[in-house]
């Protein structure tokens, strides 16, 4: 009889299967054993390796590319199978746009998040002797069109924000924005619906455009955070939207 020590572990169940590959995997990047560029082991061997069927593995393998950690190609040569990817933010951007969605992030933490962020970047951008704005400008310039609509305004709003943190170089900072850039865009849009005079407030905010992107131009990285704040509460307020510390 085998004593208890010597038996085998049971296989995993077929509900929690893929849990096991994503675990081996993970270990793999945490080792080392695996990094940005690497190419998996093809699916029947990492079935035949962790005991699993290779449905769990293609599950796992689904999963990942979710998360923006691998991406994966049909066929043969040196594109094909499942590769780890150097920057998965575009997963971290769509696991953001879930939660929120989901309501798993409160609007107010999403407002507070994002002024620490926005401020970090124009402080961080002001800081750099050589930084290309040119996207950014290229919105501020399709926001001053005279046929623009309150919508498409709004939208470019949002952009052009996205696009100073793009600038930073930060891959974090930029897909946290990413992922909350929705959310953003809809308080930004039902609060427009509470604004009087819209063609001032316009007026007012190309201006505040104008001076965050001088302040950075200048390299006055203190100027920069203070403007950008500014710009963002002073929205926030004039839309009539609660301010976090409200009850």
């Amino acid at each position: 009889m085998t004593e208890t020590g010597d038996a085998e572990k049971p296989a995993p169940t077929p509900a929690r299967a893929w849990r096991v590959v994503l675990e081996k995997i993970e270990n793999d990047l945490l080792e080392g054993t695996l990094g940005p560029g690497d190419r998996l082991p093809p699916e029947r061997e990492l079935a035949a390796t962790l005991g699993v069927g290779r449905s769990s593995v293609r599950e796992a393998l689904r999963v990942l590319e979710v998360m923006g950690l691998i991406r994966t190609a049909t066929g043969s040569g040196p594109t094909a199978g499942a590769i780890v990817t150097a920057t998965p933010q575009g997963g971290l951007a769509q696991l953001l746009r879930l939660q929120v969605a989901a309501q798993g992030f409160p609007i107010p933490d999403v407002y507070e998040t994002r002024l620490l962020l926005e401020e970090w970047a124009v402080a961080h951008l002001a800081g750099l002797s050589d930084t290309d704005l040119a996207d950014a400008r290229a919105t501020l310039a399709a926001m001053d069109h005279p046929d623009v609509t309150i919508e498409e305004f709004l939208s470019l709003d949002s952009q052009f924000h996205l696009r100073l943190t793009e600038a930073a170089g930060n891959v974090v900072v930029s897909a946290t924005m990413a992922g909350l850039r929705t959310t953003i865009e809809s308080y930004i849009r039902s609060g427009a619906d509470r604004i009087p005079d819209w063609g001032t407030t316009g007026e007012r905010l190309r201006h505040e455009h104008a001076d965050i992107l001088a302040a950075i131009d200048r390299g006055d990285a203190e100027a920069a955070r203070s403007l950008v704040r500014s710009h963002i509460t002073g929205y926030y307020a004039d839309a009539g939207l609660p301010m976090p510390t409200d009850a």
